[in-house]
């Protein structure tokens, strides 16, 4: 049974770091990418960064270039997002998935996620 349990979420000061832990099991992570995506109220989910299991190709969308990191250390099973510098608009419920892993397609897309966590909410507020 496929299982991704994320922690790590809270309440931050705009500028503060937080770091989100996902922990997966019932599958190897060495077929499957690891994506990290958020959804604000009102807005749709999004991707946020992604890594490969097949080869640790790292994705990252915009909002998160040059501020976040996606990290994986697969003797744990669990794969982390690193956030600093983070800002009001980063609020939101953070999910990692178990996404479809090819060169073909960015992990980001949640068109290829086959499962989700049950989601971390982080709240950046001064």
């Amino acid at each position: 049974q496929v299982q991704l349990v994320e922690s790590g979420g809270g309440f931050v000061q705009p500028g503060g770091s937080l770091r989100l832990s996902c922990v997966a099991s019932g599958f190897d992570l060495d077929y499957f990418a690891i994506g990290w995506f958020r959804q604000a109220p009102g807005k749709e989910r999004e991707g946020v960064s992604c890594i490969s299991g097949r080869d640790g190709t790292i994705y990252y969308e915009d909002q998160g270039k040059g501020r976040f990191t996606i990290s994986s250390d697969k003797s744990k099973n669990t794969v982390y997002l690193q956030m600093n510098r983070l800002k009001p608009e980063d609020t939101a419920v953070y999910y990692c998935a178990q996404v479809a892993d090819s060169p073909r397609f960015p992990c980001t897309d949640s068109g290829y996620v086959a499962h989700w966590g049950q989601g971390t909410q982080v709240t950046v507020s001064s």
